[in-house]
């Protein structure tokens, strides 16, 4: 799998080396020389896995899908993003994940509690 482009429908054959892989990145990393560029290409398709020929002299909007099971191939390519985000199940169903169980309330009488109360919050400032 290709870590540069996440969405990769196809391996390509390069034509210097005769090995597959998903991106031009995939060969700089992985060898030493530079890619050979030619304009007929050998295309495996990862839906089918059946291996066909295009030339990118004359290529079509029809050229751009699997000649064996119609895979559209030529999509606009999804890399990744660093991000840091917290997966959890949704807050309205599950709300374990944004309450905090270091913070014990207070064992007082619910009738004696009103919004006045500065002892509730006086421990968390700061």
């Amino acid at each position: 799998m290709c870590k540069h482009i996440l969405n990769a429908q196809v391996s390509i054959r390069s034509p210097c080396c005769k090995k597959w892989f998903d991106c031009v990145e995939c060969h700089q990393e992985q060898e030493s020389h530079p890619l050979l560029q030619k304009f007929e290409l050998t295309f495996a398709c990862k839906k089918c896995k059946k291996c066909f020929r295009k030339d990118s002299q004359e290529f079509e909007e029809a050229d751009e899908y699997c000649p064996h099971c119609d895979n559209h191939f030529v999509i606009e390519a999804l890399t990744p993003k660093a991000a840091i985000s917290v997966e959890g199940a949704d807050v309205r169903v599950d709300s374990r994940m944004i309450k905090d169980d270091r913070v014990k309330a207070p064992a007082r009488n619910q009738d004696k509690i009103t919004i006045f109360d500065p002892d509730v919050d006086a421990d968390k400032l700061g």
